[in-house]
């Protein structure tokens, strides 16, 4: 056996060893970073009661979240290419904390706005850390399913954050919680301390710098270089659409339940976490899915074409109010099942060395979704047009599922004939 050969079998031993080690860790770092970004959404009331602050007053704060953090994300991919994903990772962990201590020690707006701005950088860098390090240190057999756990502790981090904030606030206080969540990441971030080397690629011996490869290319060529592919512009609209979608339907299911279909508040509360837990469960359908088939745009395209049709039906009112609960789970179910090859999809596209700065360019279309959907959507709901919104999310599953085509064809074109 060469010493090529014999290297690259340690190399698949070394990474199949650890991957559940990686997964696990960068899941876990996943889930503080979805667990963060709704802590101030979760103590709108308690901050209202505490500064008599309205409510446009505090959305502010959220938009300004979300401004640093699609920005951050666009440019800490280069960081990442260059320094490391761990320490980048351990940065941001870091300003989570910061901006937890910050609001509950805060004593007015321009507290808690810098800590939105830190948090917001924080928000930025999890994306480019997190697929840089599966891509690097999880072997090809498991990647699909790297990539369903990467969106399933996501989801459980949303979900989690309104009961641990709500139930510490009611017995201890707002202060007290928000202090809690930030004693909550910090121990995330000593995991990601304890287990570096394993998600560095390193030994206690050989240091990080060992894993660490610089990249020499100045910042400004490989961003003319990236941004001439008409498969990340692609990606990046791609983000921008599914994105805006999903954000739909989480901030106008329960009143479009109501009005369309008469269903009680609570229960189309339900149904909202319905769609979540449906959308989890089906992220990890997806990864069995994604680790058995290369054609990853085939099951994007199949699973939100499939989502936006259900949530097309449900804007027409043409079921039944039980059945449209089912429609709701439905839609999340096949959203879900999207997620992991949607990644495998995005890993095709990207040039070797430069994953950070696709990771991060490409999700940064994720803020822009976020940011942009609710406000436009809810301009035409205020206009009367209480249907709306599902058809909007229809549209955008629909658009995302043939960018995803297209983003397949641009890497067969240029493929080597």
């Amino acid at each position: 056996m060469s010493d090529t050969q014999s290297t690259t079998l340690d190399r698949q031993q070394e990474l199949g060893s650890q991957d559940w080690q990686v997964i696990g860790v960068v899941g876990i770092a996943h889930a503080s970073s979805h667990f963060f970004q709704l802590i101030l959404p979760t103590l709108y009331i308690s901050l209202s009661q505490e500064f008599n602050y309205d409510f446009l007053t505090l959305g502010g704060l959220v938009t300004a979240f979300y401004l640093v953090s699609c920005l951050g994300q666009a440019s800490s991919g280069f960081l990442v290419d260059r320094v490391g994903a761990v320490p980048v990772l351990k940065v941001g962990l870091a300003c989570f904390v910061s901006a937890a201590l910050l609001i509950g020690l805060a004593n007015g707006y321009v507290m808690l706005l810098a800590a939105a701005l830190i948090g917001g950088v924080g928000n930025a860098v999890f994306h480019p850390v997190d697929y840089s390090i599966i891509n690097h240190r999880v072997s090809p057999a498991r990647l699909g399913h790297a990539f369903s756990t990467h969106g399933l502790t996501g989801n459980l981090g949303w979900a989690l954050t309104p009961v641990f904030i709500t139930t510490l606030t009611i017995y201890f206080g707002w202060r007290i919680a928000v202090l809690a969540a930030a004693a909550l990441i910090g121990a995330v971030l000593m995991l990601v301390l304890f287990n570096q080397h394993a998600l560095a690629g390193t030994s206690p011996m050989r240091g990080a710098r060992a894993a660490r490869q610089p990249h020499k290319e100045p910042i400004w060529t490989t961003l003319s270089t990236l941004l001439s592919r008409p498969a990340l512009w692609g990606a990046f609209l791609f983000f921008a659409f599914a994105t805006a979608a999903m954000a739909v339907v989480q901030n106008y299911t329960i009143p479009m339940l109501h009005t369309t279909y008469g269903i009680d508040k609570v229960v189309a509360g339900s149904a909202l976490s319905g769609y979540m837990l449906a959308s989890a469960t089906g992220m990890l359908v997806g990864g069995f899915i994604a680790s058995s088939t290369p054609r990853s745009e085939l099951i994007v395209f199949v699973s939100l074409i499939v989502s936006g049709t259900l949530l097309l039906v449900l804007g027409a009112g043409w079921v039944a109010p039980a059945s449209a609960l089912f429609f709701v789970g439905a839609a999340g179910f096949c959203s879900g099942i999207a997620s992991p090859s949607r990644d495998m999809l995005i890993r095709r596209v990207t040039p070797k060395g430069a994953t950070g700065a696709v990771y991060g360019l490409v999700y940064s279309g994720m803020d822009v979704g976020s940011s942009l959907a609710p406000v436009g959507f809810g301009l035409l709901l205020d206009a009367g047009l209480s249907q709306a919104p599902w058809w909007g999310a229809a549209i955008g599953y629909w658009t995302a599922a043939g960018l995803a085509v297209y983003v397949a064809s641009t890497v067969t074109r240029a493929a080597p004939r």
